[in-house]
């Protein structure tokens, strides 16, 4: 199997196109290079590489899309939404259920693709890939529940007044690299739960999981032109071309705040129509552990959340009371000494793998060195471990941390902890809150009437309360719109009125 080879052996082999890494999948049909259009697997004689971060091996070439690519998507997605609107919920439902089906039965080489495309240990890929299969699993139940309502005139006995849901047409979706897998499925499926047509760019650097879901959706039975994904080299074009066209009515993203900000305004100048717009932003989210918290639990989340799935997370600042602020530095720098081991996502042990690019790893080694220059300490890590690969940094944990710094205030994606002290609540609210955007908080504390005043208070979208566990169909994802939960499909239709009087 593909993990069992060392890493040495892997950059070291002759590659011939997509053969060799898709012979080491038990459904080589999942290995995806081409674009997904109208039901059609198509080649583009303009193609991108995309390389494993671990190892720097090119996996494959992968199909370029441009403007006249997306615009054939759109027309056909415009065609078959015309017919996939009119469907019933019972057959959107089991449609979704078929794709939860096949994803549960592929997760083994979905999570090889994801670790090949990503970096990211084994076991973090299979996790992905369990959650992106129960967020279709979710959608398939919820897409019997797409509610409307009746209610009687106030100023009539006989009208009565209908509000009724329904899709809203073509949905353009752009996605980010962290999670490849489930960023999509959290888009896509309740996109077509509620009856709407898709065209997805996945990020440059992690296709072939967007592709593998393509694959998934026609095996399942989707109709052609339904869900069609065009990788893209370029994300500017891309993004352009999407906001502009007037047959994509809704506009859906993950990613940086910057080209967030940058997508929107392209929507209000460029467009002829006024589109719907959700965002899923990354962010620069809080820990806030208090005086009275369970320290071995905090720790283990921390440990489980901030530094997992590779470190690549917006969970950056961990605040800590100080009264136990050095019994927890302290305590943290031994667990990450003791348990991380970087190499190759596929090698056995292995917590952790590189980050996604140069950029990524330049980004984060100016933070450290400016904030060092600044007078934080380096507990442990603050360097590359350019032994492994170009792409490896080492986990870090940085103490004395405070808002005169960048990375106090920077958001990234990376195996940085950085650590601040503070004297009560009331401090680390203020602290916490002052970034402009934080998708998520942590908490913990034994206190209820403290727990409850930091999660009102607390400048965040979701509040976790001694518990890391955000990542559930349940919950309602960070940014601009609630994308998931019961509230997912809201995001997917509009509520049209009708007045009705015999």
């Amino acid at each position: 199997m593909l993990r069992n080879l060392t890493v040495q052996a892997r950059r070291n082999m002759s590659l011939n196109g997509l053969r060799w890494f898709s012979s080491s999948f038990t459904d080589p049909d999942l290995f995806k290079n081409k674009a997904f259009i109208d039901g059609e697997w198509i080649e583009k004689a303009e193609s991108f590489e995309v390389r494993n971060p671990s190892t720097q091996e090119v996996i494959g070439q992968i199909s370029s899309c441009g403007s006249e690519d997306f615009q054939n998507a759109v027309n056909a997605a415009t065609v078959a939404y015309d017919t996939f609107r009119h469907t019933t919920p019972e057959y959107r439902s089991q449609v979704l259920y078929n794709i939860y089906e096949l994803a549960t039965a592929n997760q083994e080489d979905l999570a090889r693709l994801i670790t090949l495309e990503t970096g990211k240990p084994f076991r973090n890929s299979l996790g992905e890939v369990a959650y992106s299969a129960n967020t279709f699993k979710w959608f398939a139940e919820e897409a019997n529940r797409l509610y409307g309502s009746v209610l009687s005139a106030t100023s009539s006995a006989d009208r009565q007044m209908l509000h009724v849901k329904r899709p809203l047409g073509v949905i353009g979706i752009m996605t980010s690299w962290n999670s490849p897998n489930a960023v999509v499925a959290r888009k896509l499926a309740p996109a077509l739960a509620a009856g709407n047509a898709c065209v997805i760019r996945p990020a440059v650097e992690t296709p072939l999981s967007a592709l593998a879901l393509g694959w998934l959706c026609e095996q399942a039975g989707l109709p052609a032109g339904v869900c069609n994904i065009l990788p893209s080299k370029s994300c500017k074009d891309a993004g352009k071309y999407l906001c502009s066209n007037p047959q994509i009515k809704k506009i859906v993203y993950s990613g940086s705040q910057q080209l967030g900000r940058s997508l929107m305004m392209q929507c209000v100048k460029d467009n002829p129509i006024v589109k719907k717009f959700s965002m899923e932003l990354s962010g620069n989210a809080p820990f806030i552990i208090l005086e009275d918290a369970d320290i071995d639990k905090a720790l283990d989340d921390i440990i489980d959340f901030k530094f997992g799935q590779y470190a690549q997370t917006c969970a950056n600042r961990i605040f800590a009371h100080k009264k136990i602020y050095e019994q927890f530095a302290a305590r943290l720098t031994e667990r990450i000494e003791e348990v991380f081991h970087l190499g190759d996502g596929f090698d056995k042990g292995v917590t952790h793998g590189p980050l996604i690019n140069v950029e990524a790893v330049e980004r984060i080694s100016a933070f450290v060195g400016k904030a060092k220059q600044s007078g934080a300490r380096v507990l442990t890590g603050g360097s590359r471990a350019e032994a492994l690969g170009p792409l490896f940094y080492r986990p870090t944990v940085l103490a004395d941390v405070d808002a005169s710094m960048e990375i106090f205030h920077k958001e990234f994606y990376g195996p940085v902890a950085s650590l601040i002290k503070f004297n009560d609540a009331e401090d680390a609210i203020r602290m916490a809150s002052n970034v402009d955007l934080a998708p998520a908080g942590f908490l913990y504390t034994n206190d209820i009437k403290r727990a409850y005043l930091v999660a009102t208070e607390l400048k965040a979208r979701i509040v976790s309360i001694n518990t890391c566990e955000i990542s559930n169909c349940a919950i309602s994802a960070a940014g601009t719109g609630n994308g998931i939960s019961k509230y997912g499909l809201d995001e997917y239709t509009e509520t049209k009125s009708i007045v009705l009087e015999p």
